[in-house]
């Protein structure tokens, strides 16, 4: 089942911690809380479109993270990259952004994200930020 969203990519950051009585309680960052809420509010909606629940059992999942060309660039060099001749190879890491779209996704896409067992994932530059994500079930041999 292939999904995308129109939403810009953002990376897992740090837990920040604050003082609770006397434990610390951790949360994310606002950046990437809002980021959670926008996409899963997203996701919800396009399964509850195609009338599917989560899905459940082992999981493939292949994710295309779009991320927009910086501003700054020569045109020449934007081209190359809207191309895909050069790709991304800057900060945020792909590891970043999928462990944050993992976690929006929980319950949401998939029961839970322990149930993914493969995955496939690119950052590539678009001057439409987006993410495209499939999702397939693994037949069991």
């Amino acid at each position: 089942m292939r999904f995308e969203f129109d939403i810009e990519p953002v990376e897992q950051a740090r837990p920040r911690a604050t003082r609770f009585g006397k434990g610390i309680r951790l949360y994310d960052p606002k950046k990437v809380a809002v980021y959670k809420q926008q996409l899963g509010y997203l996701a919800r909606h396009a399964m509850q479109e195609r009338g599917l629940d989560p899905f459940d059992g082992p999981l493939e999942v292949c994710m295309e993270f779009y991320r927009p060309v910086q501003a700054s660039l020569s045109r020449k060099e934007r081209v190359r990259r809207l191309s895909g001749v050069h790709r991304p190879t800057v900060k945020p890491d792909l590891s970043n952004y999928i462990k944050a779209l993992e976690d929006g996704l929980n319950g949401i896409l998939w029961v839970d994200d322990n149930r993914i067992v493969q995955i496939v994932a690119e950052k590539k530059y678009s001057d439409r930020p987006r993410i495209v994500i499939e999702v397939n079930k693994v037949n069991k041999r």
